[in-house]
């Protein structure tokens, strides 16, 4: 009896969550008529194509999708890159200044990243990198967050024996660190990485501050262009949404069990 309560559970927040994402895929087929009447329709309609066209005509909508795409893979390659070599920097070397820099990466974990809007801003400004793609990738190109899970996941998986088998051997430091370490940290990247495109996909406020131009805008940004105080299509904006959507989902799906399996092999020590 216990074992069915538990599975109807289970089941019933299952569909509580999953709720909302079926009204948008069903909204996202139906006309801003059909999705405000009542009851609202849960099944499938036939204005898709209708939504898509809307989307086109009003944004360029491919070319968001493009820019999304192409801001999230850059900030998560270079933060993949950073975020390794400083961790990697704070786990296995001893240097002056170590332990300050790294409380200093802590502490900064801790502050509002809205605290640093207006001076990121002049930064930028400064640089005349407004409404450049670059200002969007480059300043999330490493994060505190990244730094201490690479530095913990290192300091916990990485025997050091493996390192001085190799120092012995006579591998250099940066050979040791691409050939030996990186492989050995594939669970910890593969999470950071899942983490840091997700949040660059769905960033929104990065875009609303520095960027100016249609064609530069990400698809969070452009789709809220949709929305208007008396004519929102809002079977057109859940269409975009429901696309802006797909790829976080089929990601999620696909390398979600080992990935965040491996980031917790690392977080608990394991080895």
């Amino acid at each position: 009896m216990r074992r069915w309560l538990a599975w109807t559970a289970v089941l019933a927040g299952a569909a509580l969550m999953l709720l909302p994402f079926w009204c948008m895929l069903v909204f996202a087929t139906h006309g801003r008529a059909e999705i405000f009447q009542a009851p609202p329709p849960l099944w499938f309609g036939d204005g898709l194509a209708g939504n898509l066209a809307i989307l086109r005509e009003r944004l360029p909508f491919w070319r968001n999708v493009g820019m999304s795409l192409y801001v999230a893979t850059l900030t998560t390659a270079l933060a993949l890159a950073l975020c390794a070599m400083a961790g990697y920097a704070f786990a296995v070397y001893r240097f002056r200044g170590q332990r300050p820099l790294f409380v200093l990466v802590v502490v900064s974990m801790m502050l509002p990243p809205y605290l640093a809007m207006v001076p990121t801003y002049l930064v930028l400004d400064a640089l005349h990198w407004i409404d450049a793609p670059r200002a969007l990738w480059l300043p999330g190109a490493a994060s505190a967050f990244g730094v201490y899970l690479m530095r913990h996941y290192i300091a916990h998986a990485l025997p050091r024996s493996l390192l001085e088998a190799a120092r012995l051997d006579g591998c250099g430091e940066w050979r040791i660190f691409w050939s030996i370490a990186l492989p050995q940290c594939r669970p910890a990247l593969g999470a950071l990485g899942l983490i840091v495109f997700v949040g660059s996909w769905n960033n929104f406020v990065a875009p609303l501050v520095v960027m100016r131009s249609m064609e530069h805008y990400t698809l969070p940004l452009a789709l809220r262009t949709l929305q208007a105080q008396l004519d929102t299509q809002w079977g057109a904006l859940l269409a975009g949404s429901a696309i802006a959507a797909l790829p976080l989902l089929l990601l999620f799906a696909v390398a979600s069990r080992q990935l965040m399996a491996g980031f917790a092999a690392g977080i608990s020590g394991e080895e």
